[in-house]
């Protein structure tokens, strides 16, 4: 008989300094294939970009596949896996929004500026919206944000070594938030003293629909779920990856623990056993900012529910829910194709809450002062309270806090100090970069739910993008399908060679409408998430509204 043959591992030979520093890296957790992005991340933070020796190496820790691991590497933008040979990106990278608002304010100034001022050890890349698009335009050098970023701050921070996000200085902390009644809400919802269907009344009562772009009324949706067999898990989407939308930093820099609160209320009556919060990763601040925070909510109640805080990696389609889910699991975050849903087979195969940040954050406002409160303000008649996130050409963009109801007239007006001195409003987008665009001519419909709908546009998250006569609503529409062609995740082809065959399209000096529409109609007919469905928007809006901008007429 011949001699047996010892064992060897298939595949790249291990390199022992790379696995003693992965292992150094990842020391103190759990070893949990759910937690792929959380690894990649600590590399990444290390590296500066994901060598291919750590990669191999984390493939071995975890008993996976190098192909699995490097499949989630490469799906994300804040990921830089490097292959053997190539070579390392430069140490200190700076990101530049190039999105609408940013655009509208001098980001391609600001790009060639940084690219004539800064040395070859840096490298300068276009992101997408960063979600701080009132102090547009907006660079991060390292993981620190500048706004209204100019090529000489921004090298100035490079020399100060300037690279890490701040705690936002303005957030209530838990003893703050105590002293000001925090978490009695909960405590009578924990100990029974308020029992769940006084609760699901008032969201019911007050109208509350789920304020990241769906609009699913939130009391229907915890029964749904509350319905389910146990065990059941919550998911909340902080990824806010939509241009135009800063709503849910704004609060979260302020009062994060109001949110935290509806969360727990939530988790309460819905009979979640784990909550899982997916923070966009742009908002490295915020996320010190939850760490330490949780950590002291944890200490004061042992016996809340397992909470755990995953960060994102740059995929603005993992906004999209289903794609979050996967996100969490350690995957590529893909959509998943629906039936079955998220309240019935969602996150690791259970019943699964999900729901927007500021969906949760109004919980204790309308449960503690009661559904007629919420409901008394609202116009055109509309109910309740919107946040909009305002940006563009107006004196005072940011978050305004607003009658559901109101005019994007109304809006400019009262809430942002009218339009910049020697500019007239020429148009808006009511919904971010996915929900069209509206001339100003249609400058008198009430902004909520289904009220855009019949003009072939929505308001999502309540992103409203101003532009004036300084602008020209064809670039604002390449802009968001450029966005749109960058964010497809590639998995079905109507949104992947869709989106970027639009793009090509709309830089013709004439448009082709009529295959334009044809194009409009497979993407929507045929994607498979909202991210493909409503990329044809903006184009089909400039073609119906603003037709002189792509006639040759």
């Amino acid at each position: 008989m011949g001699k047996k043959k010892s064992f060897q591992r298939r595949g790249r030979p291990l390199d022992a300094p790379a696995l003693q520093a992965v292992a150094t890296l990842l020391a103190g957790m759990p070893l949990r294939r759910d937690l792929l992005l959380e690894y990649l991340h600590r590399i990444q933070d290390d590296q500066h970009c994901l060598p291919a020796t750590y990669l191999n190496a984390l493939a071995h820790k975890l008993k996976i596949s190098l192909v699995e691991v490097y499949e989630v590497a490469s799906f994300y933008h804040h990921f830089d896996p490097v292959r053997e040979g190539e070579e390392h990106p430069p140490v200190l990278t700076v990101r530049v929004c190039d999105s609408i608002t940013c655009q509208q304010f001098g980001a391609e100034e600001l790009i060639a500026a940084l690219g004539e001022t800064l040395g070859p050890g840096v490298r300068i890349q276009r992101v997408p919206c960063v979600g701080r698009c009132a102090a547009a335009p907006v660079a991060v050098a390292g993981q620190n944000p500048l706004e209204h970023a100019s090529a000489a701050e921004v090298q100035a921070a490079l020399v100060a070594g300037k690279l890490e996000a701040a705690i936002p200085p303005a957030a209530q902390g838990l003893d703050a938030y105590c002293a000001a009644d925090g978490y009695q809400l909960y405590e009578r919802c924990r100990t029974g003293v308020m029992d769940a269907e006084t609760i699901l009344a008032e969201l019911d009562n007050a109208g509350l629909r789920g304020l990241g772009g769906a609009g699913f009324p939130v009391g229907r949706k915890w029964r749904i779920v509350r319905d389910q067999p146990a065990p059941r898990l919550m998911a909340v989407n902080i990824d806010e990856g939509e241009p135009g939308t800063f709503k849910d930093r704004y609060y979260l820099e302020r009062d994060p623990h109001r949110f935290l609160e509806g969360m727990l209320i939530a988790a309460q009556v819905v009979g979640c056993d784990t909550i899982y919060l997916y923070l966009r990763d742009e908002y490295a601040g915020i996320r010190q900012l939850l760490q330490r925070e949780l950590a002291l909510l944890q200490q004061r109640y042992p016996d809340l529910p397992p909470i755990e805080l995953r960060r994102g990696a740059g995929a603005y389609v993992c906004g999209e829910e289903s794609a979050m889910i996967e996100s969490i699991e350690g995957k590529r975050g893909m959509p998943r194709l629906r039936p079955p849903y998220l309240a019935e087979i969602g996150l690791f195969g259970r019943p699964t809450l999900e729901h927007n940040m500021e969906s949760l954050y109004w919980v204790r406002e309308i449960v503690e002062n009661g559904a007629a409160a919420f409901t008394a303000h609202g116009r055109h008649g509309r109910k309740g309270l919107r946040s909009f996130s305002v940006s563009g050409r107006v004196k005072q963009p940011g978050v305004h806090l607003a009658p559901a109801g109101i005019t994007v007239r109304e809006l400019i007006d009262e809430y942002c100090g009218g339009m910049l001195d020697g500019h007239a409003f020429y148009g808006y987008l009511p919904g971010g970069a996915s929900g069209g665009i509206l001339p100003a001519s249609k400058g008198d419909i009430p902004l909520d739910f289904d009220t855009l709908n019949e003009h072939g546009c929505f308001i999502g998250s309540a992103a409203v993008i101003v532009f004036s006569d300084h602008d020209r609503a064809r670039d604002i529409a390449l802009n968001a399908m450029q966005f749109f062609a960058h964010e497809s995740c590639g998995q079905c082809t109507p949104c992947r060679v869709g989106a970027t065959k639009a793009a090509i399209l709309m830089q013709q000096p004439v448009w082709d409408q009529a295959l334009m529409q044809e194009l409009s109609q497979v993407m929507r007919d045929a994607s498979i998430c909202g991210l493909g469905q409503a990329a044809p928007n903006p184009m089909e809006c400039v073609i119906k509204y603003f037709p002189r901008e792509v006639c040759d007429d």
